[in-house]
């Protein structure tokens, strides 16, 4: 058997070379062939079984001995774009569970330094400035807010934890409705979401990106929302129409938002986000913690347990679905 261990933006990472040589101490009858280019994978792809990474459309293509592709994050919308790919036999599996806890930890960063304006306050350290009267009576307190989450997966059900813990109303619509956990209020069907919207002060995108939530939250969308409300993007860009939400923020309508994923990325030199006071940006970096990491790698040696064993995987993807 021979499994490609495709690099990431054609670089192999220090710790994926450690993880395979991991693998091949424990399978030594296994070849791992690790590629950081198009080219290559192109090249070593053609007689492998399993691909352990984000290959391309190409990649796909020529990989016509392929069984198994396991993308070693949680969002696979790059993958469910290739047609070739989704109408295969191929299993697809991703690595979802260990992002969720420093991903709702970066949240509750986000809405905080939002609630009391620790990014300007960092900007006046910076500056040498002491202004106490600039922030007199401008703070949010969370305390009895309600919180709005579009989809109550992994993530969505930790940033809850934490909500709960700062005494919040927490709220959540989801495509599979399902009996609300001790930290949620309640779970509504899609069909309440613009119910959702109106009462939320904090609203929190944790959803996938799909065909159904493309472009979901548009302007109209965006105008149900609460004046002074403030949105946090946490999960994936193109849900929310951003044009309009920096049209809102623009207006100073609403209150702010927390960004971490765009529709673009790297965010464009032009984007007005960059600039916005009531806004903070990071670099699509939420979930980046050791633990994270070394969890994702833990569900891939796993998964090729299982395969070399005949077992079933676990958190197989639903490819045309999404997720």
């Amino acid at each position: 058997m021979k499994i490609l261990m495709g690099g990431n933006d054609g670089e192999i990472r220090d710790g994926d070379r450690l993880l395979v040589e991991e693998l091949r101490n424990k399978y030594p009858d296994i070849t791992f062939v690790e590629a950081g280019s198009s080219k290559e994978q192109i090249d070593q792809v053609k007689d492998c079984e399993v691909y352990y990474g984000w290959p391309t459309r190409e990649v796909c293509v020529a990989g016509n001995h392929l069984k198994w592709v396991h993308c070693p994050g949680t969002g696979v919308d790059q993958l469910t774009k290739i047609p070739e790919l989704v109408e295969s036999d191929v299993v697809v599996t991703n690595a979802r569970g260990p992002h969720a806890p420093p991903m709702a930890d970066h949240t509750f960063g986000l809405i905080i330094g939002l609630a009391h304006r620790l990014h300007e306050q960092r900007d006046d350290q910076r500056e040498h400035v002491w202004d106490t009267d600039k922030y007199l009576d401008t703070f949010v307190e969370l305390a009895g807010s309600n919180m709005g989450i579009l989809s109550l997966g992994d993530i969505g059900t930790e940033i809850a934890k934490r909500a709960f813990g700062f005494d919040m109303n927490v709220y959540a619509v989801d495509l599979l409705p399902r009996t609300a956990p001790p930290t949620v209020k309640e779970v509504w069907g899609l069909d309440r979401l613009d119910e959702l919207l109106a009462m939320s002060d904090w609203f929190v995108v944790t959803a996938p990106i799909t065909a159904d939530t493309l472009g979901m939250i548009d302007r109209r969308r965006l105008g149900l929302l609460k004046d002074g409300a403030r949105v946090i993007i946490i999960s994936r860009g193109g849900i929310v129409d951003e044009e309009a939400l920096a049209d809102e923020l623009m207006s100073n309508r609403l209150g702010g938002a927390g960004i971490d994923a765009f529709s673009i990325e790297p965010l464009q030199e032009d984007s007005p986000f960059w600039d916005l006071p009531n806004v903070i940006v990071s670099p699509h970096s939420s979930a980046h913690t050791p633990n994270m990491t070394a969890g994702r790698r833990r569900i891939f040696i796993e998964n090729l347990c299982r395969y070399v064993a005949k077992e079933p995987f676990l958190y197989v993807v639903d490819k045309k679905a999404g997720f």
